[in-house]
């Protein structure tokens, strides 16, 4: 018996020395990882549009929220759901343009462009510099996120209410004021975002 223990505990000896891998279960071995599941998966395979709303104050400071916000949310929605086509925003934005209806109505614009599903955003906040501390930049997005089901009967559920989204990019603190500066923030405000939207409509992988 001490003969066969003996290699056996020179082996599990040696192993120790190289490293302890080789004894971790391999149930914790590999990528951390954890599937969360879409809030709205009815997207495959459909047309939709997305609809940004945003208020006055807003529009006033940044005139194309609307269509960039559209594209950017379109854009990841169409690379993470399979055979979705999503309405142009430039058409979108020129309708929102003549009709006033079509601001407001989500379903109004729906009809409109013939499409199964409107996404919907309102923007509840938005802004890359707080006026109190002009010197430094930090995009900040607050949203309200809706589906409207433009071919749900009347006594069908219609509209689907989904979790709220707040990002705020950098996370942690902001950067100091530049013209450079604030086109990348921006920019990355609006990935961050549109990623957080995007990822609603389909099941993902995040890390644990």
């Amino acid at each position: 018996m001490k003969r066969i223990a003996c290699p056996f505990v020179g082996s599990l000896m040696l192993v120790a020395l190289c490293g302890c891998n080789w004894l971790v279960p391999f149930i914790f071995v590999g990528e951390h990882k954890r599937t969360v599941p879409a809030e709205f998966n009815k997207l495959e395979g459909k047309r939709a549009l997305v609809l940004v709303w945003a208020e006055p104050a807003t529009l006033f400071d940044y005139p194309h929220i609307r269509t960039e916000i559209a594209t950017y949310v379109g854009d990841r929605i169409r690379a993470g759901v399979k055979e979705c086509e999503i309405v142009d925003p430039m058409d979108v934005e020129d309708l929102l343009q003549r009709d006033f209806d079509a601001v407001i109505d989500p379903a109004y614009t729906g009809k409109h462009f013939g499409v199964d599903y409107v996404v919907y955003i309102e923007l509840l906040g938005f802004q890359i510099r707080d006026p109190s501390t002009p010197d430094l930049v930090q995009g900040k997005v607050s949203a309200s996120i809706a589906v409207r089901d433009i071919n749900a009967d009347a006594d069908q559920i219609g509209r689907y209410t989904l979790n709220p989204v707040n990002t705020v990019c950098p996370e942690h603190a902001p950067v100091l004021m530049s013209s450079r500066n604030a086109l990348l923030i921006r920019r990355q405000t609006y990935e961050l975002f549109s990623e957080t939207v995007a990822r609603k409509f389909y099941d993902h992988d995040v890390d644990l």
